[in-house]
């Protein structure tokens, strides 16, 4: 223990130590050129050279108007071409992990991953603090509802032109439900005429993935964009058959006025992906350790020797699936957006949004880690004969999401006034939102060999091959028809005089849920005698304030408070009446931020210490238990860059000291713990070097040891993983690039159930090559 702990406490200094010599040897040069100031620097001030965190970059997500990153006192990293390429992601959640202060556990194949900020506790699936978007609005309302995650609908490919993430601040009032934080996924709009057409090989595993973009203008008002991609094959945990296929088609037309712009945009998503859940492990004295047989790198139960899974309908019908289908979703958009100068300081921004969203979320879950013994083969060319080994009980979560559908609208109006010295600008906003929710679980209980590797069932009394029958006590074939409308207005006042900005605003949430929600009587049928009905409302006011001082050209110094909400959505039923009866849980962020910005010729940091507080309220479907929690938690942030010639490097550093303060009663004996999966130290660090024609690129992604459970009965081990990628320019429009995910196969655990017989775990490794010719 004291070896791991000395391990990840020399990698999180050496990170650190890395971007600060950086920086130190910028700073000497920079004071060495001072002493003798040249005719241009005592002249009109020339522009802020450029530096590889993009201080002067305009962002647009967390901000009632555009402001850049020097300016604005929020803490936002953004993520461009080049460093979504070292990256080398896999998934959103994956790239998700190079950026400072977010935690992505992107464990869980291509959805389904868990994701927070630096601060803020992952207790529930998804990410409930965290609000993903894809062109400023949201991809869901709410990051967690059960078995269907935001990242589930957000592909990577080359239609997204780059991503802004905001930490805390202003995100509580200027969007719904991000307490902790904004995402956003921003597409390109054929601003450069041109476009690109790919191909991409898994070296080592069967996936091959093919994509497109153009862009170009239709006249000189009017531009276009379009791209997509299309995948088929395996993917990187081997499952014997093809497992993975589908893609998505993204575009947009957009029409330039004399003072502003009408877009209009468009996104088909059709695609289907292995989803990862935990695998049997075994803990002995708090430690997590492999069973034979089992890599959870690389382990998949999905297999050709399958039987159809029948369960339940809505309609009490039946159903059949195919349990390989894994995570499959589909989502059909339609969205316009208008951008109006009215004159005399008046601004007019309209963003709207229809989605048409569905699938089916089926995964594997090992009930228990087995037991050895002497069992009969029910499925495949061996079925009759006898295996004698481990076999264990696998749960198929088979939830269809019937329909994830939202209807979206934000709308600002906001003036400008000269005042003084300076100017005032005032916005007002309404926001509303519809999202459905339709959801239809089903949890049939299997005999499965404890192998990977096309593992086959194992026969029981049923006469369905391999099948026990409704899982934990039929806790889990329920139906549920949910409408969840939300009316926000908000508004923002900021100021700025010469080097100083403030900005203070108010967002007030209303949120307006009704439907049904039912268990299956015994598992077998829907009795509308137990269905319960749900019409409730739910309130709250968020603040935010802020201001930011640039005390010179090159260094800024920032501070905010704000308070937040996440309302709960379906992750409350079943539990307490939610018929307007009973007072309706909500779930609260209050933060405190500060720090400072600066660059020095091609040297950046940007350095936040935080302090928040959460409280929440879960329910656990499979468990029955209500919890109430408070957290605490405080800790730097640090996110760097460095840049000379053809060299860049990358990095960030987070250190949290996160404590549960409250819970509750009868659970009391954790008060004081760290929260689970919550590490103390997290730390990035991405150099790359240009040669020639050839760019190599190395991205290092770590994180400490933590608890896996909140009674600190389970460890999880401190890892680090590397990706690395090497792109050879062939020609001045054809690359080929070499990239590697995991590249020295690092097994490194997400989380494990609380009794250990379980856990979850980062990809192996993953080589794969491409070739792509841009015109």
């Amino acid at each position: 223990m004291q070896v791991r702990t000395a391990q990840r406490g020399r990698m999180a200094t050496a990170v650190a130590a890395a971007l600060m010599h950086f920086a130190a040897q910028a700073q000497q040069a920079s004071d060495t050129a001072a002493e003798a100031p040249t005719a241009a620097e005592t002249a009109t001030p020339a522009a802020a050279p450029a530096d590889g965190l993009k201080l002067e970059r305009i962002v647009v997500t967390g901000t009632a108007r555009g402001q850049s990153k020097m300016k604005t006192s929020v803490s936002v990293s953004t993520l461009d071409d080049d460093a979504i390429a070292r990256a080398v992601p896999t998934s959103a959640a994956e790239l998700l992990r190079s950026i400072p202060g977010l935690r992505a556990e992107s464990s869980g194949g291509e959805g389904n991953a868990n994701i927070t900020v630096r601060g803020v506790p992952i207790s529930a699936g998804g990410s409930r603090y965290v609000q993903m978007q894809e062109d400023g609005l949201p991809v869901l309302q709410s990051g967690d509802f059960n078995f269907i995650t935001p990242d589930s609908y957000v592909k990577i490919d080359g239609t997204l032109d780059h991503v802004e993430a905001v930490r805390g601040g202003s995100a509580s009032t200027l969007a719904s439900n991000s307490p902790g934080g904004i995402i956003n996924f921003i597409s390109k709009t054929g601003d450069n005429k041109g476009g690109s057409i790919g191909i991409t090989r898994g070296l080592g595993y069967d996936q091959t993935r093919y994509d497109f973009s153009y862009g170009a203008p239709l006249t000189d008002k009017t531009r276009f964009f379009i791209g997509g991609h299309y995948r088929t094959g395996e993917g990187i945990r081997p499952t014997g058959m093809s497992t993975e296929s589908g893609g998505q088609i993204k575009g947009n037309l957009t029409h330039e006025f004399d003072r502003g712009y009408l877009r209009l945009s468009f996104k088909h998503l059709d695609d289907k992906a292995p989803t990862a859940l935990p695998v049997p492990v075994s803990v002995t004295g708090g430690r997590i350790s492999e069973i034979a047989g089992i890599d959870p790198r690389t382990a998949s139960f999905y297999s050709p020797y399958w039987v159809q899974d029948v369960s339940l309908a809505k309609g009490n019908g039946k159903v059949s699936s195919n349990v390989n289908d894994g995570l499959a979703v589909k989502s059909d958009t339609f969205g316009v957006a208008l951008s109006l100068d009215l004159g005399q300081g008046v601004a007019l921004t309209d963003n709207f949004r229809h989605a048409r969203n569905s699938g089916r979320f089926i995964g594997i879950f090992p009930a228990d880690n087995g037991a050895v013994g002497t069992y009969t083969i029910a499925t495949g060319p061996q079925t009759g004969q006898a295996y004698n080994g481990r076999a264990f009980h696998a749960v198929v979560f088979n939830t269809s999401i019937d329909d994830a559908g939202n209807t979206l609208n934000d709308v600002k109006l906001s003036k400008t006034w000269a005042l003084g010295g300076g100017k005032l600008t005032g916005t007002a906003g309404l926001y509303t939102s519809l999202q459905d929710l339709g959801l239809t679980w089903n949890f049939n209980e299997y005999q499965l060999q404890a192998k990977t590797g096309s593992p086959a069932l194992l026969k029981t009394a049923s006469a369905t091959p391999g099948y026990i029958g409704p899982a934990w006590g039929n806790c889990c074939m329920r139906a549920v028809d949910m409408e969840y409308k939300l009316v926000s207005p908000y508004a923002n006042v900021g100021w700025e005089d010469g080097p100083l900005n403030v900005d203070a605003s108010v967002r007030r949430d209303n949120q307006r849920a009704t439907g049904s929600a039912n268990i299956a009587t015994g598992g077998t049928y829907y009795d509308p005698a137990t269905q319960q009905m749900v019409n409730y409302k739910a309130s709250h006011t968020s603040y935010s304030v802020g201001g930011n001082y640039q005390l010179q050209r090159n260094l800024s110094v920032f501070a905010r408070v704000s308070d937040g909400v996440a309302f709960n959505a379906d992750r409350i039923l079943f539990g307490t009446p939610l018929d307007g009866s009973a007072p309706i849980s909500i779930n609260t962020v209050k933060q405190a931020e500060g720090g400072l910005k600066w660059r020095q010729g091609g040297a950046s940091a940007f350095v936040t210490l935080f302090h928040a507080k959460t409280a929440e309220s879960n329910y656990e479907a499979t468990t029955r238990i209500s919890t109430a929690n408070r957290y605490s938690a405080k800790g730097v942030e640090l996110e760097a860059a460095y840049s000379a010639g053809d060299f860049r490097i990358n990095g960030g550093l987070t250190l949290t000291d996160a404590k549960i303060t409250g819970t509750a009663p009868g659970q009391e004996a954790v008060i004081g713990h760290t929260p689970r999966r919550q590490a103390k130290a997290v730390y990035q660090l991405a150099p790359s070097y240009v040669i020639g024609d050839a760019t190599v690129g190395v991205s290092l992604i770590g994180t400490g040891k933590s608890w896996a459970d909140d009674a600190h009965t389970i460890t999880m081990p401190a890892y680090h993983v590397v990706n690395a990628t090497v792109q050879y320019q062939v020609t001045p429009q054809a690359a080929f690039t070499l990239s590697a995910n995991n590249l020295f196969n690092k097994l490194g655990y997400t989380e494990v159930e609380g009794d250990g017989h379980a856990a979850r775990a980062i990809a192996g490794r993953a080589v794969k090559a491409s070739l792509q010719y841009a015109f």
